[in-house]
């Protein structure tokens, strides 16, 4: 077992009642769910995000903690929140990384895979096809 290691999984979904596609502006919540696998226990201290939309748009957000925490995860535990971004366009990803450091006062970062943020619904993407 690695002493620093943390998993992060994302779940985006579109808030379709928060967006005004008329008037470019889509919503989306994420909730991010980050695992301590490691044997020490880790604190996220600050996140960079990275944004894009589907015109080649770029929004770079870094900021101390996750939605007003910098929790302390204790090996096999989680902390879960959920947040949100707005896009120009229908669709676009996010990826981004966390500054942690350890118990011991080892400093590193964790990478957040990228994900794909979607307006098009299932019917949708099915009646689109036809």
């Amino acid at each position: 077992m690695s002493k620093y290691k943390l998993t992060v999984e994302v779940k985006p979904q579109y808030l379709p009642e928060q967006s005004a596609p008329a008037d470019d502006a889509y919503a989306f919540s994420y909730t991010v769910t980050i695992k301590n696998v490691g044997s020490q226990a880790i604190q996220v201290i600050s996140r960079t995000w990275h944004i894009n939309d589907a015109q080649g748009y770029h929004e770079k957000v870094r900021g101390l903690g996750i939605v007003g925490f910098q929790p302390l995860i204790q090996p096999s535990e989680s902390f879960e929140y959920t947040s949100g971004a707005r896009l120009r366009t229908p669709t676009g990803t996010m990826h981004g990384s966390y500054f942690c450091v350890a118990q011991d006062g080892e400093k590193y970062e964790v990478d957040i895979p990228m994900f794909v943020l979607d307006a098009l619904s299932d019917e949708d993407r099915r009646s689109s096809l036809h």
